[in-house]
């Protein structure tokens, strides 16, 4: 299928901005530019299945004519974004990646999508999740499966695996996505770009059943550590419908990333806990340690002590998973898939005392993970304990040789993390010897975002395989 991706799409998505606002190209011509890279790739991939080609080049001609009378205009206006399947738009079929929502058309955007809409960027689809974003695989009964662009037959991972293969492969500049344990990280991880999971409600998230948690977090996934704070940047600040919003001025993710990193104290481990980590992975993790070490970092191995980190994760997000989506499933059972049931049902059986120990133990590990990053300023450690593994599989049963107990356990690398609230990242790392991207995970101070990005820039600008592209991509360049 012959077909050479446009020098637009190539570009970063600052780039893009600056010519746009210099008025050196279109916002339908950047536009024109991403659904012919969508037109060629996505049939192979299947990261955008719901589309509106029309809708957004009509957002896109109105940019246009704002920009040509003169209008003050936002940094992000033009550029196209496709929003998670999981995030209401107004007037655009949104299904939560389940049968049940299939035909679903909200009439209200989420108050994200609201502030996206007024920076102008281009909402051109939605991009695929796993049903209700359960799961770091991404498949569903509506859509299908979402492949990896460097190899076809494994995962991308999830939850926000469409939106990660959308950005590898320039069908976007960038994407938003959201993470409970690991969904902006590990299709980060798996697609080779980067994914942040920022601070509970660093990104205001309307509506939500419980306004109160924090546990999930929406955030920025891009190519490189630049666009995701340049998306971040539009996403972030406060909203009164967000209890937990926080206040501080989004402006500052604008500001250059450049940092010396020399004498700076990092401590990695290499296994967070004792978790089974697969050998492909403990040897992509040393490449980053090594360029954290050209750097001029101190790096020393330690860790926090997270052994609650596990019993707040799972207890709180079958909490949330049964205020979501308990009242379907009388009338829905038969549309729904197993571990849905099972993580919903999960909530059933909790008793006081454990939902109690809960809360107690999550609070235990943000003071752990506080303290900790007292003495260093962050920690590194796998993102994923396994490599992309096939596209036909559910979840990850067993890693060297250890057995999986449910869906989610072989997502502990990132999951104590999410538990203590403190923000990550997924930079691109290193491959395996199969060519499949192996991702380092990032964890910075709490409400330190900027400085977690500029680590992660300063990693991205040492490491010459952090600009390699897809197979898939490099066919059509």
């Amino acid at each position: 299928m012959p077909h050479a991706t446009s020098e637009l799409c190539l570009l970063s998505a600052r780039e893009q901005a600056r010519l746009l606002a210099s008025r050196a190209t279109s916002a339908v011509e950047i536009l024109d530019a991403h659904l012919a890279q969508i037109a060629a790739l996505d049939p192979l991939l299947n990261a955008i299945p719901t589309l509106d080609p029309d809708g957004a080049r009509a957002q896109a001609a109105a940019i246009d004519a704002r920009r040509a009378r003169g209008e003050s205009l936002s940094p992000w206006a033009g550029l196209p974004i496709a929003i998670k399947d999981m995030v209401p738009v107004r007037g655009m079929r949104t299904t939560l990646g389940s049968p049940i929502y299939r035909d679903w058309v909200p009439d209200r955007d989420s108050a994200m999508v609201e502030r996206l809409r007024g920076h102008g960027l281009v909402i051109i689809g939605k991009t695929n999740t796993p049903e209700f974003a359960m799961g770091s695989q991404t498949f569903n009964t509506v859509f299908g499966a979402t492949r990896n662009p460097w190899d076809t037959t494994k995962t991308c991972g999830g939850s926000s695996g469409g939106a990660a293969v959308a950005v590898a492969t320039h069908m976007l500049p960038f994407a938003d996505g959201s993470d409970l344990g690991g969904s902006l990280r590990n299709p980060g991880n798996f697609n080779h770009v980067v994914g942040l999971r920022p601070c509970p409600s660093r990104v205001p998230a309307w509506p939500r059943v419980d306004g109160w948690s924090g546990l999930s977090v929406l955030g920025p996934i891009a190519r490189t550590a630049s666009d995701c704070a340049f998306l971040l940047a539009a996403m972030a600040g406060a909203d009164a419908r967000d209890p937990l919003s926080i206040a501080e001025d989004p402006a500052r993710f604008l500001s250059p990333l450049d940092r010396d990193f020399r004498g700076v104290r990092i401590a990695v481990s290499r296994t967070l806990g004792g978790l089974p980590v697969d050998p492909e992975v403990a040897h992509g993790l040393e490449h980053g340690v090594a360029l954290l070490r050209e750097l001029g970092c101190v790096v020393e191995e330690a860790e926090p002590d997270l052994a609650a980190a596990d019993l707040a994760f799972d207890t709180l997000r079958a909490l949330l998973f049964a205020a979501s989506y308990a009242h379907l499933l009388a009338a829905h059972r038969h549309e729904m898939k197993d571990t849905a049931i099972w993580n919903i049902e999960q909530a059933f059986r909790l008793t006081p005392q454990v939902i109690i120990d809960a809360q107690r133990a999550r609070t235990a590990v943000f003071h752990e993970m506080r303290n900790f990053l007292g003495r260093y300023e962050f920690l590194v450690a796998p993102v994923n304990q396994v490599p992309p593994f096939p596209v036909d599989e559910p979840y990850v049963t067993a890693i060297n040789g250890i057995p999986m107990t449910s869906y989610i356990e072989w997502m502990r690398s990132a999951t104590r993390i999410s538990a203590t609230s403190h923000p990550a990242a997924s930079v691109p790392c290193a491959f395996t010897s199969a060519g499949l991207p192996v991702g380092m995970q990032l964890i910075g101070r709490y409400r330190d975002e900027f400085g977690l990005l500029q680590l992660a820039h300063a990693l991205g600008e040492a490491n010459p395989l952090a600009s390699r592209k897809p197979p898939l991509m490099a066919a059509r360049s």
